[in-house]
């Protein structure tokens, strides 16, 4: 049996990934670009990866190849039904970063909704000790006590990051973006709505056709002039144009990004040129990667292909 993991940095070189060799021979590579890897998994039986296009131009010649392990909850690099047609299973890990992508969804609407970025700077500027006075709040901040927070897919994280809204005191409905939801613990709201009403709108959405450019210039528009929105989803779920204009004409109050639509951040991103952390907050696609995270989506995936050499279907995306 052969192993390839296209990508192993991507689990952080803190973490023990040896644990793939009990199943044979594996070859590791630190990261692969789009244009190696039709010839990395040529002579694969199964391919590990996380954002490698896996699609019939890059399988057509890896004729071996039987399963396919993403190292993430989202599968829109993977070309499913090319793959079901191969008869190869494409499984993903689950549940393993929720904690983490809740808790630094919180936190990004946290440090916007209280300026935190400006008071840091304030002290660290020297200007709170040449002040007479105790405190320094000339920046206006909200509590998130009593807002309205409003959820774009309720999956796991979604449900995560509404039990912790509402531990803060906030009214919280949401959108489904497959129109599949079962969620009966929070209102469901369509997206005009959700983006009338919502003090934070927090996106937690899988990218498809449905949801490419969902926050668009339209949707700006429609949203609070002291909204806040949270991209921890997928990157081209937002139109970064668009974000980025309605920033700069105050349509809506701040963002906090952790995903791009094209990563890593280029030049060319208009949001490169916002440098006011109050009013955007980049993080490097991380929201995901505690060590508990990283750590868990290898016993995950591990436990995927226990489960297909075994005959049974663990985590199969395209069944």
């Amino acid at each position: 049996m052969k192993l390839v993991v296209l990508e192993r940095d991507s689990a952080g070189t803190d973490i023990d990934v040896s644990c793939f060799e009990q199943f044979g021979e594996v070859t590791y590579y630190a990261n692969t670009t789009a244009e190696h890897v039709a010839e990395r998994i040529r002579e694969a039986d199964i391919v590990i990866s996380n954002k490698a296009p896996l699609n019939e131009h890059t399988l057509a010649n890896a004729l071996d190849v039987k399963l396919i392990c993403l190292m993430a909850t989202g599968y829109d690099c993977v070309d499913t039904a090319y793959c079901k047609k191969r008869g190869i299973r494409v499984t993903n890990v689950v549940n393993y970063c929720t904690p983490a992508v809740a808790q630094h969804t919180l936190l990004l609407a946290m440090m916007l909704s209280e300026k935190i970025a400006y008071y840091d700077g304030y002290v660290k500027s020297g200007a709170y000790s040449a002040q007479e006075r105790f405190s320094h709040f000339d920046r206006v901040f909200h509590d998130l006590d009593g807002k309205t927070w409003g959820i774009v897919g309720m999956g796991n994280i979604g449900r995560k990051v509404a039990e912790l809204a509402s531990a803060f005191g906030c009214r919280v409905i949401f959108y489904s973006s497959s129109g599949k939801s079962t969620c009966t613990d929070y209102p469901k709201a369509d997206l005009d709505t959700l983006l009338r009403e919502s003090d934070v709108v927090s996106l937690h959405c899988p990218l498809t056709d449905r949801t490419r450019n969902l926050i668009d210039r339209d949707a700006f528009a429609r949203m609070k002039d002291t909204a806040i929105l949270i991209n921890v989803a997928r990157g081209p779920v937002v139109n970064n144009q668009d974000l980025y204009q309605a920033l700069v004409d105050g349509k809506i109050m701040a963002a906090g990004l952790d995903v791009l639509e094209r990563e890593p951040l280029e030049p060319s991103n208009p949001l490169s040129r916002i440098r006011d952390s109050t009013k955007l907050i980049i993080t490097p696609h991380m929201s995901w990667a505690s060590i508990e995270s990283r750590t868990r989506m290898i016993a995950e995936i591990v436990k995927n292909i226990e489960a297909f050499l075994s005959g049974n279907d663990r985590n199969v995306i395209n069944p």
